[in-house]
């Protein structure tokens, strides 16, 4: 069992840790707002005072933070307990413009860098469901097989290189069905109130057709009964389609639904729901 060090315990970063240590792996956690970490003590978690603290010792560090500048960041202010050696996964997503200054933070402190970032949400983090998609040499594995396994049912190796960015070119593209495909539910659902209609009705017109799916019947359900308790809030969905944008530009890559459910997103946004379930991307069909 390794001991690692969870940076990062919002939605996810938290329920991976209850895997993490119902696996039998020691944890230590570090989050920005210390309260949001605390409650994993119960668990059996260590709650570390910063970073540095949490990563003393650690054999993997995982890094579930919002966005590549605040996982460097953090891995900035744990520099003093760094050692040789250590295996950093990079779990949260990512632009790809900061694979590079991942990748060159970890050569220049000795750590072993794999890009794994996760598909899935809230209710697959909690099972330990969730998809890794990784990239790193050959030598990491070992150490870090164990702890993909107790958080996710699948492990994709797509590269020997995590500083290639493969693992995150992968998620973003990922992402980007999810948060479009939720837009044009959403789009669905409003029209069908819109139009003097029971939104009910085009879930049973669906059900069962070549349109179906556990994911449309899900988000569907939330937005008849106004249900967006969080399990990928919309402000995270926002700013991941920001990220798909860079990518795709970089790529010579047009994304036009990626971009309105961007637009989307952010009108609810300035409604104030940035907390809520990316689901209330609906809200933004109505006046604010």
């Amino acid at each position: 069992m390794a001991s690692v060090a969870v940076l990062g315990t919002g939605i996810m970063g938290a329920a991976m840790t209850r895997n993490l240590l119902k696996n039998g792996h020691a944890v230590a956690v570090w989050n920005r707002t210390r309260s949001r970490a605390e409650p994993l003590a119960a668990d059996g978690a260590t709650v570390a005072g910063s970073a540095a603290e949490a990563v003393d010792g650690a054999d993997v560090i995982i890094t579930m933070l919002d966005g590549g500048e605040t996982a460097l960041s953090a891995l900035g202010h744990a520099v003093p307990s760094l050692r040789q050696g250590q295996v950093w996964a990079q779990m949260g997503t990512v632009g790809i413009a900061s694979i590079p200054d991942l990748a060159g933070f970890a050569a220049k402190h000795g750590l072993t860098f794999v890009d794994a970032p996760v598909q899935g949400t809230k209710q697959p983090a909690e099972q330990g469901t969730l998809v890794v998609l990784a990239a790193g040499p050959q030598n990491a594995r070992p150490v870090v097989d164990p702890v993909f396994d107790a958080v996710g049912s699948t492990t994709h190796w797509l590269d020997e290189d995590g500083a290639s960015g493969t693992a995150t070119r992968l998620k973003l593209a990922a992402v980007s069905y999810a948060i479009s495909l939720t837009a044009v539910i959403a789009e669905s659902v409003a029209l069908t109130k819109g139009l003097g209609l029971d939104p009910s009705l085009l879930g049973e017109v669906l059900a069962g057709g070549p349109l179906d799916n556990v994911y449309l019947q899900v988000k569907m359900k939330a937005m008849v009964n106004d249900d967006f308790t969080a399990s990928f809030a919309v402000d995270n969905a926002e700013k991941n389609t920001r990220m798909i944008h860079a990518a795709a530009e970089s790529a010579g890559v047009r994304v036009d639904v990626n971009d309105a459910a961007g637009a989307r997103l952010r009108r609810v946004l300035d409604q104030g729901h940035g907390d809520e379930d990316m689901a209330a991307t609906y809200r933004a069909s109505f006046p604010g």
